[in-house]
């Protein structure tokens, strides 16, 4: 039971944070060459705390869930799919870290600079929704799994 708790909360979060990583990257990234340069400075400081709040958090929290399911899952769910997902997940936080956080951090002191939106948007694309778009097609096979083993022993 505590197996499918853990990896219920784990699918929420990965498919909510999928999706507003989609939304930021597709929608939110792409408006910033819109933004005139006297105001990108303000509109980056009024977002950044809801990024954090309403995508950082979440991603975070469904990558801890995402670990729990080492010792805590269904039976159906396989090992490797669990080490798979936490694989990506890696990858979408050393990105994160190493390119994504230094690239808004020039953009909040520098300002905007359109070289940096369009590294920002290639690097996102590549190693950050890539990714996290693979681990919820991973989490999306987990939920097809356990709920077929769910079946054939109902």
């Amino acid at each position: 039971m505590k197996g499918s708790i853990v990896f219920v909360i784990a699918f929420a979060l990965v498919f909510y944070a999928t999706g507003a990583t989609f939304i930021e990257g597709f929608v939110n990234y792409s408006s910033w060459h819109l933004i005139g340069p006297a105001e990108f400075q303000a509109f980056h400081k009024f977002i950044t705390p809801r990024v954090l709040a309403l995508l950082v958090l979440p991603t975070a929290l469904g990558t801890v869930f995402s670990i729990l399911m080492l010792w805590f899952r269904p039976p159906s769910i396989p090992i490797w799919s669990v080490w798979l997902v936490i694989a990506l997940q890696m990858v979408l936080w050393v990105s994160s870290v190493t390119i994504q956080i230094p690239i808004q951090l020039k953009l909040q002191t520098q300002g905007l600079s359109i070289p940096l939106v369009d590294q920002l948007i290639v690097t996102n694309w590549w190693l950050r929704r890539l990714p996290y778009g693979i681990t919820a097609v991973l989490f999306l096979w987990m939920m097809i799994t356990v709920l077929g083993k769910g079946k054939a022993a109902g």
